[in-house]
């Protein structure tokens, strides 16, 4: 008899388990639940009026084979220069017989990864870098502090146990101070000491100052195989029509190989039998409420979510499961004929904008965590590419708070303001168009009961056919790679009959697993 699989979520997760199990499996039925009308996620790209803002910045690289394989197979690499590449006679990689991305929409481009920091009303590299132009920017006095600072944590280390200890562990109480306390505490809304170190260690990938001074050394001197952080790559993939493009062909394929996608279906309530066994699901569609039976469940959902429209579950599970915090995201297009920033680099752009893809605001002025500039993702996202600049300023909130709840229109005023305070631009006067965008539980945060994540994996685990994947569905902050690698695990495992789940939670959790690459 056919099986049939449910699948929560048409994010990065949820499609790729969907295509995987329909490429792979033999005679399985493949259901698709998606909340909304569009795919990817938080990874999804907006079109509005021509011009397309990603909600959160996503760079294409992996050091995972299979992934790259993957993505390749969806959206083969540029053969031809893009629009931008030829304006600017920039050299690219091109890729033998690869799609003409002028010509043709499934392609995925080379992109030049530049992110700073607007700190004072100045440009740092992101990640921090010791530049000549970085210590000018800070001026002597703050150098030395920083030096000083730096040499007191090597001599002090701190216990790993929180954020804020992670961080002057490895960057100094001064440098500390000056780029990663304020934003992480805008993005979060906890102060770094609340929050769990295990989030640093995800996220900066083993980033220090030493690491910062092997890579500057190791260019020096054209080191040959030369381990690069994450952070410090240089160049990255990105498609033509943003990361939601990647997902909407996904899709497409997973509905060619027989598949099934219902949007616009909230799934409420799982029930689960006398063997602990998941029978099937309800979700909400056009008002009313439909059940669906299944074999195996595959959830991208929020964990929380998950567990509470469970029946039978123990008190302490129930309880972790229910305590466990987000983070919420708004973000605001901006359509300008210009921005005030000069470009000071030695690279061309259209326009000679700043050459920035995504900016992190370190300025207690204002709420903006950071700011994109669509322009510079890549050429397709905006319409009049020559005549405009697309900025996508972003905001860290809670579900039903203040800024959540806060009109277009208010929100729209908020955020020019925060552009003319910045010197972004002059004048409100000056804005073409603006469009907002509201994701909830964009971030799964490492606070609250955060800390007895384990013991709700256990419960979690007890349940055969249930595999939690993708960043929502196992609470992990996981870029794009790691949430599909945990899907192809979780999909080896039910084409197998392999009962042992480590292999979907131990994805990106090993330190040797995400921090080296080969350059």
């Amino acid at each position: 008899m056919k099986k049939k699989a449910l699948i929560i979520g048409a994010g990065p997760a949820g499609l790729t388990a969907a295509y995987e199990l329909l490429k792979k499996g033999n005679d399985i039925e493949v259901v698709v639940f998606e909340e909304s009308d569009c795919f990817g996620g938080i990874s999804r790209t907006v079109e509005y009026k021509g011009n397309r803002m990603d909600m959160g910045g996503h760079r294409f690289f992996s050091k995972i084979p299979e992934v790259n394989a993957w993505w390749d197979q969806m959206l083969p690499m540029q053969g031809a220069p893009s629009y931008d590449d030829l304006e600017l006679d920039r050299e690219v990689p091109l890729e033998k017989n690869g799609p003409d991305p002028e010509k043709e929409d499934r392609v995925m481009l080379t992109r030049h990864r530049v992110s700073r920091i607007l700190f004072d009303d100045k440009f740092y590299d992101y990640p921090v870098s010791l530049k000549p132009e970085t210590l000018k920017n800070m001026g002597f006095f703050t150098t030395i502090k920083v030096g000083f600072s730096y040499l007191a944590s090597l001599l002090h280390k701190r216990p790993d146990d929180n954020l804020e200890n992670f961080y002057i562990n490895r960057f100094g109480k001064k440098l500390y101070s000056m780029f990663f306390e304020y934003y992480t505490e805008n993005l979060w809304g906890r102060h770094p000491r609340e929050i769990d170190a295990s989030w640093g260690a995800q996220r900066v990938k083993g980033l220090s100052i030493v690491a910062i001074l092997q890579d500057i050394l190791g260019k020096i001197f054209n080191q040959k195989n030369r381990k690069v952080e994450t952070s410090l790559i240089e160049q990255f993939k990105y498609p033509k029509l943003g990361p939601g493009e990647l997902w909407e062909v996904t899709a497409s394929e997973v509905e060619k190989m027989g598949g099934t996608i219902i949007k616009g279906a909230k799934v409420t309530k799982l029930h689960k039998d006398e063997n602990n066994m998941l029978t099937g699901l309800i979700y909400e569609k056009d008002g009313t409420e439909q059940e669906m039976s299944g074999d195996v469940i595959i959830s991208s959902m929020p964990v929380k979510d998950l567990v509470g429209g469970m029946n039978d579950v123990p008190e302490t599970p129930a309880r972790i499961a229910k305590g466990l915090p987000y983070r919420d995201y708004m973000t605001l297009g901006v359509l300008v004929p210009k921005i005030k920033l000069k470009n000071k680099t030695k690279m061309k752009t259209v326009g000679n904008i700043v050459p920035d893809c995504w900016v992190y605001v370190q300025d207690r002025r204002v709420k903006m965590g950071r700011f994109q500039i669509y322009n510079n993702w890549s050429p397709y996202m905006v319409k009049d590419l020559e005549h405009t600049v697309w900025i996508g300023l972003e905001y860290f909130v809670n579900e039903g708070d203040e800024f959540w709840n806060m009109t277009e229109e208010a929100f729209s005023k908020f955020g020019v303001d925060e552009m003319v305070k910045l010197g972004l631009i002059d004048s409100a006067d000056e804005v073409l168009d603006s469009h907002m965008e509201r994701v909830k539980k964009a971030y799964p945060a490492y606070f609250d009961t955060y800390d007895e994540m384990d013991t709700l994996i256990e419960y979690l685990n007890t349940i055969p056919n249930l595999y939690c994947v993708g960043r929502n569905g196992q609470h992990r902050y996981n870029n794009i790679d790691h949430s599909m690698v945990t899907s192809f695990e979780a999909v080896k495992n039910i084409l197998s009959g392999e009962a042992d789940k480590s292999n979907v939670w131990n994805v990106n959790t090993e330190k040797e697993y995400h921090e080296e690459s080969k350059a």
